[in-house]
């Protein structure tokens, strides 16, 4: 099956990014709005307390799950959101790192940033996302 997503590269903005500057999906795609993925077991304990690289793992980890439950996987997924509840940039590098290297080369946009708190007890990332499929 074709996939929906396609990533545009933009030769006019730096190349430093890690990620395509946009994205699109055809109009008669199937649009999919994943909740924040979290760093959580089945038992709702949180990974990796304190650790940031583990919380992001679990995240893409679960995410997995969250997609394919909704028939999709990493490579429809268009647009991420990556949370991080640290004002340190190294924090928020080592979370990133962890959600680049999960997507490879389906370098999707993508906004990383810095945020307070999080809703779960040790809860250092989060992660949203949008996917499209076309069924």
């Amino acid at each position: 099956m074709p996939k929906a997503v396609t990533l545009i590269r933009s030769s006019s903005l730096s190349d430093v990014a890690e990620y395509a500057y946009a994205a699109t999906a055809p109009a008669e795609a199937r649009l999919i709005f994943l909740a924040g993925s979290c760093p959580l077991n089945h038992d709702g304990t949180t990974v990796g307390v304190g650790d940031f690289a583990a919380q992001a793992a679990k995240c893409i980890e679960n995410m997995r799950v969250a997609l394919a439950d909704a028939g999709a996987d990493l490579r429809d997924v268009i647009s991420t959101r990556v949370l991080v509840a640290s004002a340190r940039q190294p924090d928020l590098v080592a979370a990133w790192d962890v959600v680049r290297d999960a997507f490879g080369d389906h370098d999707v946009p993508s906004t990383l940033m810095g945020v307070t708190v999080l809703g779960y007890d040790d809860q250092l990332v989060e992660i949203e996302a949008v996917a499209a499929v076309t069924d």
